[in-house]
């Protein structure tokens, strides 16, 4: 019978093509864990320049849970050190009131509350309006390098329409005051 035929023709194809899958998967699978760890370590060395500590961050880290890096159950913590003494901290993030959802972020804190720098990981924010989070589209975000938070009370970290220090974008304050708001906090 031609539908018992067509039937089996059908399942082989179904069976080579998922193998298939599979081995492109397993084959790719550890090149494109290498390729993410060189694009974070590269967000790394922009929030903290290399030069600054002496151990690998990729390998000296924790995971933390907690409401002020945002929504997630568990962000990591990267701990930079120079001669073994903790000198700065790399911590991921969430924005969860970007105007388009959640905006992830890694930003470089010194122990007295000095920003070393703040980047943009992910987010969905409206081309041309909310995207000058990103350092392609616009050079805002370096306005956090060596700004010092001084408490959860500070007022000059918000953005200049609610009375703080850094800018917002012509038709976009939700994006930045969000970034700003998770960057202080």
């Amino acid at each position: 019978s031609s539908m018992a035929k067509n039937g089996g023709i059908l399942a082989a194809f179904a069976l080579i093509t998922t193998g298939a899958v599979t081995l492109v998967q397993q084959y790719t699978a550890p090149k494109i864990a290498i390729q993410e760890k060189k694009q974070l370590q590269g967000l790394l060395q922009q929030v903290l320049p290399a030069s600054q500590y002496d151990n690998d961050l990729y390998l000296d880290c924790t995971t933390v849970n907690t409401p002020q890096l945002g929504p997630r159950e568990s962000y990591t913590v990267y701990r930079a050190r120079r001669q073994g003494k903790v000198i700065a901290l790399v911590l991921q993030s969430t924005a969860a009131n970007g105007y388009s959802g959640n905006i992830d972020m890694i930003s470089a804190v010194y122990p007295d509350g000095t920003v070393s720098g703040v980047r943009v990981t992910k987010h969905n924010e409206t081309p041309g309006l909310g995207d000058k989070v990103e350092t392609k589209r616009s050079d805002w975000i370096y306005s956090f390098a060596n700004k010092q938070v001084q408490g959860t009370d500070d007022e000059r970290w918000a953005v200049k329409k609610d009375g703080g220090m850094f800018d917002q974008f012509t038709g976009a304050t939700i994006t930045p005051r969000a970034v700003v708001t998770t960057v202080k906090s």
